[in-house]
């Protein structure tokens, strides 16, 4: 995923989006820690640019690796270019941010996801 000031959080959503259907991003104003839920209060509008959250942003590639753990996926944006990222899963109706699972790799939730997407209770 190719991350540049003028790029829209929107646009990066529907990347990961493209690439993991039953997976979404939220960015964050808050700072995230590894097994902890971020809050909605913090969630940022996903028509800001990158440069209007963080004006020194770097340009460069997010690896998006199957195998990469959620937490680390999370971790290495934070590193890379200072933003905030929290991953969710689908879960029938609902999404749900995976701080409890980020030992998960990204597949692992998505797999879940769609299982949890086609389950009807």
């Amino acid at each position: 995923m190719e991350i540049s000031v003028d790029k829209k959080l929107k646009t990066l959503q529907e990347e990961f989006n493209a690439s993991y259907p039953f997976l979404r991003i939220e960015f964050y104003s808050g700072v995230y820690n590894l097994g902890q839920a971020s809050s909605e209060k913090s969630i940022l509008n996903n028509e800001l640019t990158v440069g209007e959250i963080n004006p020194t942003c770097p340009s460069g590639f997010m690896p998006m690796n199957s195998y990469q753990k959620v937490g680390e996926f999370e971790q290495t944006f934070f590193k890379m270019f200072g933003l905030n990222v929290q991953v969710f899963r689908k879960s029938q109706d609902r999404w749900l941010q995976t701080w409890a699972t980020d030992v998960w790799t990204l597949e692992e939730q998505n797999e879940r996801g769609r299982i949890m997407g086609e389950y009807r209770a």
